[in-house]
């Protein structure tokens, strides 16, 4: 914009401000109705179909899956993506951070004075990509699975011996799943790498013999399981048998 086009405009803007109402009480007024009517419906809303706040806290369940709300689904998800423990102050406090800085310094980059779409390509870009971002993030977080499931994929071996080898295997699964295994070990992508060793290909170190008695006297920290239900034992021992 050089000076003609720029004394062009503030003539044409100071007519049109002379032309215009006073943001006081006209803009303000229009405020306060549109505030007033968000208000009543939130509050319609809330007394006609009210706020699911879910079962109460069981502080004795170990199968609990804590979720954060919605608007925090892709921060959450950022910490399931950055997986290595020593990147997770980044993953938390970095990447957030370096998010902000950069659209802050945005009106610094974009010094344009133009207001269409097609003619602010740095500031359209960086909206798409940062409102894209957060939209596939939220998506993925929202329907990440739990922090309990064990998601391996099924051994080749197992898929085909099918029957008893297949079912003693899922149930496994799920029982370590359901017992915050995966708080101390950790099992394919999922879990924590320590205090326990990795499970990954547990089947390749301990014969299943040597499994079983590691479950029945096992390390300290680490709980006994002697006192599982015989079956769950069981299906314990031969899901991590396959593990190799």
């Amino acid at each position: 914009m050089n000076q003609r086009e720029k004394e062009l405009y503030l003539r044409e803007y100071a007519l049109l401000k002379g032309q215009g109402k006073p943001f006081f009480p006209y803009a303000v007024a229009k405020d306060a109705v549109m505030a007033c009517v968000v208000m009543v419906v939130i509050i319609t809303m809330s007394l006609v179909l009210g706020a699911e706040l879910g079962s109460k806290a069981n502080p004795t369940t170990t199968t609990y899956v804590p979720r954060p709300e919605w608007y925090f689904f892709f921060l959450f998800e950022v910490l399931r993506v950055i997986k290595p423990p020593s990147l997770v102050p980044l993953a938390t406090i970095g990447v957030p951070t370096i998010g902000l800085i950069l659209l802050f310094l945005l009106p610094f980059f974009d010094r344009g004075t133009e207001r269409r779409p097609e003619r602010r390509p740095i500031a359209v870009a960086t909206f798409v990509f940062v409102a894209g971002a957060m939209a596939l993030l939220t998506y993925q977080g929202a329907n990440a699975g739990s922090p309990f499931a064990i998601e391996m994929p099924t051994p080749a071996a197992v898929k085909q011996a099918g029957g008893t080898t297949l079912a003693s295997y899922e149930a496994g699964r799920n029982v370590v799943a359901s017992h915050a295994c995966l708080a101390c070990h950790k099992l394919g992508d999922n879990g924590n790498a320590g205090p326990g060793p990795d499970l990954t290909h547990i089947a390749s170190r301990l014969p299943r013999q040597g499994i079983a008695r590691t479950l029945v006297n096992p390390t300290a920290p680490m709980p006994s399981f002697k006192n599982l239900p015989p079956k769950q034992f069981e299906a314990v021992v031969a899901f991590l048998s396959q593990l190799k």
